[in-house]
């Protein structure tokens, strides 16, 4: 197994400390570090209070180039906010090439800099994932663009004359920094949409739809739901003549055949089951010539920081649920 030195930037964000979490225990993983300026010097805990005990270090106020630069594999990841790593990319280059480091370093960025950028591989892990293996240059799907394109890929082969997605998303998805919106006070008894029908991760989703040969006429309603964690997304469209619950279930079921972390349930699909995991459930139904697919998954989980070591993991040839076999700590 390839061991590797992983350096985190932007390590004191609900991201950065989601990665801490899966790394800290990963067998693949020797060395762990992580800046965050604002929190130099200061342990890990600080921020991510349930690392105590469990994961060493300090946030370092800047990178240690010269440091990555020893290590025979090393690792960036990046959950820095969006937009401030494509700001900082070239001098990051700069760094990088001074330190003969750029041709061997494995960079997975979380934000959205990069996702639409044809020289970084778009990272839906159960999407091709071929396309991760030996990957250098890795661009992390959204949430919700994980949860609609789980629900929408599988459709593509029909290409519906219409889709409508509304999906709900917990008060993490924003960020550690509160704002109007997110702060509890204002969202713990509320239910809301927002950025309706102008929403970032549409780009990616029709991005992603066209590459498998599908234009969808895609409609997404984002919703602020009142829990932290989660999203759960409902996708509605006309069926193919003749299909029934049961086909469409077996249909899903041969799409993600072996996809480890997709799984097809009864009824509907839980955000508490999927909390604090890997692991995105799904589940359809079908009535009078009408599909429903509905989606859970943990924004910070599949939807961000445990899509991003399976990228790893399929960047370095190794098994995508390496470090990655746990359950949801349900009920929440």
């Amino acid at each position: 197994m390839t061991m590797v030195d992983v350096l985190i930037l932007g390590a004191s964000g609900y991201g950065g400390g989601e990665l801490l979490r899966w790394l800290s225990t990963h067998p693949a993983v020797k060395s762990l570090r992580g800046t965050a300026r604002s929190h130099a010097g200061k342990p890990f805990h600080t921020q991510h209070p349930n690392l105590r005990g469990l994961v060493e270090g300090v946030f370092e106020a800047a990178p240690d180039w010269a440091a990555l630069a020893q290590s025979e594999a090393p690792v960036l990841f990046s959950a820095l906010p969006h937009g401030e790593l494509g700001k900082l990319w070239p001098e990051i280059e700069a760094a990088g090439k001074a330190h003969g480091l750029m041709e061997r370093l494995l960079v997975i960025d979380l934000s959205a800099d990069f996702r639409l950028d044809p020289a970084w591989v778009y990272g839906l892990v159960d999407w091709r994932p071929e396309r991760m293996r030996g990957a250098k240059r890795i661009a992390n799907p959204g949430c919700f663009a994980t949860a609609m394109q789980l629900a929408l890929l599988p459709l593509a082969e029909w290409k519906p004359a219409f889709v409508a997605v509304t999906a709900a998303t917990g008060s993490s998805g924003s960020g550690a920094a509160a704002s109007e919106t997110t702060h509890h006070p204002t969202r713990a008894n509320d239910f809301r949409a927002y950025k309706v029908l102008g929403h970032q991760h549409e780009a990616e989703v029709l991005r992603t739809l066209a590459s498998a040969g599908w234009e969808a006429p895609l409609s997404f309603v984002p919703q602020s739901a009142p829990m932290v964690r989660g999203i759960f997304a409902t996708a509605q469209f006309p069926l193919p003549a003749g299909l029934d619950t049961a086909a469409l279930k077996a249909h899903f079921e041969t799409f993600y055949q072996g996809r480890f972390f997709v799984r097809m349930v009864d009824g509907s699909p839980r955000v508490a089951a999927t909390t604090g995991s890997a692991f995105a459930d799904l589940a359809v139904a079908a009535r009078h010539g009408h599909g429903v697919v509905m989606v859970a998954l943990d924004n910070l989980g599949k939807g961000m920081a445990a899509q991003a070591v399976q990228n790893l993991n399929l960047a370095l040839g190794l098994p995508e649920w390496t470090g990655l076999k746990v359950p949801g700590t349900y009920p929440g």
